[in-house]
């Protein structure tokens, strides 16, 4: 990491000087203009998806490699990485005739661990996390005495990324009203801030966080760097615990404020891109398009509207996971609605929510008979946005159904949509939980083997996303005197896991 104690003081200097451009483009601005007449203001897409290694981590990588003295540079580079970092320093490397190690996690796809050593890279594998991967990358660069390319807190890494900002004025010197920049470590919207603010200070620079990794958000709103005990990991490329120290007092600095957005916003945000301009991008990198559609959402009526860009921050995705983003696509938009809906079980009742239903299209419809008075329906449907959903529950109450919209229900989309039917009478003590377990061999073998033998399994779903983590519901029956060694077989595993025995979803469909 880069000592220099006023990181601000030469930045501007180090991003007009940054050596970019010898492996890196010129990324193309192009107007969004479906989702401009969607949101009635000029949007626009920073295209880095287009980069050579489809991300601009190559921007920073490069950069910081090329100002290290031929000495140094002899003596080889070593990173950590799950991702777009990696790509990025192996390709800097081999471009300018640099060993480089890349330690990535064992959790990590086959694709990218692939594409690194196909540009020259050894790739050394350790750990389940990030944090295992970068430790034993620190062990390594002790060891080889190489130097450590930092993915975000150091200055010239800073500034490679700061020169998306300098082709920003290039390309629209007035006009712009806001930027919207991805945030895990901090090192890109330091880089683009920092340029911007110097010579525009108007422009307003809005950072983009998911909402289970806002590791600038909260600690912006601390005044101090937060570290988060957990970090969701969809959007992986800025699923990071913690922000730079540099980055973080940039991102003070210069930074107006951050939006937060969930997973199925960003899947939306993934389906916006690809209908504008077909690309397919990661989570991460379509995580400023959600930002900027939140925040014109937030800010309906503002006083001096201009162009508002995203910046389009990598397209690395796993085929597999598209199938999750198409599922939860319209659901981020509100354009779909997850209902769960209680019915007389008498003549007629069924034809008469059909009725109520009306001409809306149905995405899914799971039917079970519950019992001799009542029937609990799971169904899917079209509709133009929330305020339909809304109207359409209060129809549904005024005509004295019992009806719950599950469209935020995490448990709902990943798993009751699938299990629908599947009440147990007969099992008693049963306690239903929510897993994540990590996506390699041996997983469900430590969750087996961890657990008593005397409790029995009454349910077990489990779904790949294409994730570095599967989800996973189970419902184990435990006697009632056995729940504090549950409760430390919980303790134990290591696992994160949510209790969702009072579970709406749970009681009406499973319970």
């Amino acid at each position: 990491m880069t000592s220099d104690p006023t990181p601000s003081r030469d930045l501007l200097e180090r991003i007009l000087t940054a050596l970019v451009y010898d492996v890196a483009i010129e990324s193309p601005l192009e107007p969004a203009r479906h989702l401009s007449e969607r949101l009635g203001a000029p949007v626009w897409f920073k295209r880095e998806d287009l980069q050579p290694v489809f991300s601009f981590k190559l921007r920073g990588a490069y950069n910081k490699i090329a100002n290290l003295d031929e000495a140094t540079r002899s003596c080889g580079v070593v990173a950590a990485s799950a991702g777009n970092h990696a790509q990025g320093v192996a390709l800097a490397a081999q471009r300018l005739g640099c060993r480089a190690t890349i330690v990535m996690p064992v959790t990590t796809p086959r694709i990218k661990v692939e594409a690194v050593r196909g540009m020259g890279a050894e790739v050394v594998l350790h750990g389940d996390t990030f944090e295992a991967a970068f430790a034993h990358s620190r062990t390594l660069q002790a060891q080889s005495g190489a130097t450590y390319i930092h993915p975000y807190d150091d200055l010239d890494v800073i500034a490679g990324q700061g020169t998306i900002g300098m082709e920003l004025l290039r390309q629209m010197p007035r006009g712009m009203e806001a930027v919207f920049v991805p945030v895990g470590g901090g090192g890109l919207i330091a880089g683009i801030a920092a340029y911007l603010k110097r010579l525009c200070p108007g422009i307003r620079i809005v950072g983009v966080e998911p909402t289970d990794a806002n590791a600038l958000y909260q600690s912006l709103a601390a005044g101090r760097r937060v570290k988060l005990d957990q970090v969701g990991l969809f959007a992986d490329g800025v699923a990071v615990s913690q922000v730079g120290e540099q980055t973080f007092e940039l991102c003070r600095q210069y930074v107006d404020e951050v939006v937060l957005v969930d997973t199925d916003e960003i899947c939306a945000a993934i389906k916006d891109a690809f209908e504008e301009n077909r690309s397919l991008l990661e989570p991460a990198g379509a995580l400023a398009v959600a930002g900027l559609k939140a925040w014109t959402t937030q800010h309906p009526d503002r006083p001096n509207p201009g162009a508002l860009v995203a910046i389009l921050s990598g397209a690395n995705t796993n085929f597999d996971r598209l199938r999750f983003v198409a599922e939860r696509a319209e659901l981020g938009e509100r354009r779909e609605a997850v209902l769960a809906v209680t019915i007389p079980e008498r003549p007629g009742s069924f034809r008469a929510f059909c009725e109520r239903i009306g001409q809306r299209a149905i995405t899914e419809f799971n039917y079970r008979y519950a019992d001799p008075a009542k029937a609990h329906i799971f169904v899917g449907m079209q509709v133009a946005d929330g305020a339909e959903t809304r109207r359409l529950l209060e129809d549904l109450h005024a005509d004295g159904l019992e009806a719950l919209d599950l469209s935020d229900n995490e448990m709902a989309k990943l798993h009751i949509r699938h299990l629908v039917g599947g009440h147990a009478p007969a099992v008693v003590h049963e306690q239903v939980l929510r897993f994540e377990f990590p996506e390699r061999p041996g997983a469900l073998l430590k969750f087996l083997g961890s657990m008593s033998s005397d409790w029995n399994i009454t349910l077990f779903h489990y779904r790949n996303h294409g994730a570095d983590y599967g989800r996973v519901l189970v419902g184990i029956e435990v006697p009632p005197d056995d729940q504090t060694e549950f409760r430390a077989f919980l303790d134990n595993l290591g696992y994160a896991w949510v209790d969702e025995a009072q579970n709406p979803a749970y009681r009406l469909f499973l319970g």
